[in-house]
């Protein structure tokens, strides 16, 4: 008998994940795929345009190495609450940008919205 195969199962090494967007639609689906498989993926890197609340708990629950904010007027916020992890916190549009481009990330998921999201 041979055992199941699952579409993570066939010799796959665990992906690291950016999620720009993480708290909308797409970034939450894309968080629940993450808890469904947890020996296929991991989550690198965290983003959100202002949603910082969720953000927080999204990085609390996930514990990436990176979580950015878009909208730099709520770093502080960001920062204190993620102070006593091991967490780099970013913030602004060119840090996003720079995110995306660090080596140990192997998928970028684009989950922002509109044109947000191509640049």
């Amino acid at each position: 008998m041979t055992p199941a195969v699952t579409p993570y199962s066939l010799h796959e090494t665990m992906k690291q994940l950016a999620i720009l967007g993480s708290t909308g639609s797409i970034g939450t689906q894309t968080l629940d795929v993450v808890r469904q498989y947890p020996n296929a993926f991991s989550v690198y890197a965290l983003t959100a345009h202002r949603s910082v609340d969720m953000l927080i708990q999204q990085a609390l629950e996930f514990n990436p190495a990176v979580v950015c904010i878009a909208d730099e007027a709520y770093y502080p916020r960001l920062r204190e609450a993620l102070s006593d992890l091991p967490i780099q916190v970013m913030a602004g549009e060119k840090a996003i940008a720079e995110l995306v481009t660090m080596l140990e990330i192997d998928v970028v998921v684009a989950a922002m919205v509109g044109y947000a999201g191509l640049r």
